[in-house]
């Protein structure tokens, strides 16, 4: 069965906790961790570039000139995709980039996420992170004691706390998130995982 280490505020080892095997340790899947990534990376798309096409653009009802006898090539509207300020040929249009996935395979992902922050000991327990002021200074002594300074840092917790939210929000490289929020491309994304305790009980009740 697989250990971490459970740390305090101070960065001091408190206890080993046992980890459940099925949850934290399986043996990842690379290819559905790809593709879980790419599912997030493509929600987060709005879809929205739109370019006009020829019958779009205003303008360019009235043929520019004659079909014949003027030494220059037929043209029937000054809106054509050669002209300045015609339509654009195969521009982007409105689309919707989500993709589907399985509820199996979302799962699977999931865990190979987080078998892949034990695995390559970016995974790391603490027993409590309440915090007696809101003050950022605060938060970032205790990231000096846990020697995680400049580093981009998921922390995972069972209540947010209003202290934790707003000492934590002044530091684009922190992420704090629930138990319940917790998602593969922001596993990934970070260098180092906190988990609380709790925050761990919860989240192999759920993926058990």
């Amino acid at each position: 069965m697989a250990k971490i280490a459970l740390l305090n505020n101070k960065g001091e080892k408190v206890k080993d906790i046992n980890l459940n095997d099925n949850i934290w340790n399986i043996e990842p899947n690379d290819a559905v961790l790809h593709n879980a990534i790419v599912l997030s990376l493509a929600s987060l798309r709005q879809g929205t570039a739109k370019t006009k096409t020829r019958s779009e653009v205003s303008g360019g009802g009235r043929k520019p000139w004659r079909q014949k006898g003027t030494g220059r090539a037929r043209q029937g509207s000054i809106r054509a995709t050669q002209w300045r300020g015609g339509g654009i040929v195969f521009g982007p249009t409105p689309r919707d980039y989500k993709k589907k996935m399985n509820k199996k395979e979302r799962r699977l992902a999931l865990l190979s996420a987080l078998s892949y922050k034990l695995k390559d000991n970016e995974l790391i327990g603490i027993d409590s992170l309440s915090l007696e002021t809101p003050k950022t200074k605060d938060f970032v002594e205790l990231l000096n004691n846990l020697k995680l300074k400049d580093k981009k840092v998921l922390i995972v917790t069972t209540e947010l706390e209003d202290n934790l939210l707003l000492a934590s929000r002044n530091i684009p490289e922190v992420l704090v998130l629930s138990n319940d929020e917790i998602n593969t491309l922001d596993i990934v994304n970070a260098d180092y995982m906190i988990v609380t305790e709790d925050a761990v009980s919860k989240i192999e009740e759920v993926l058990n």
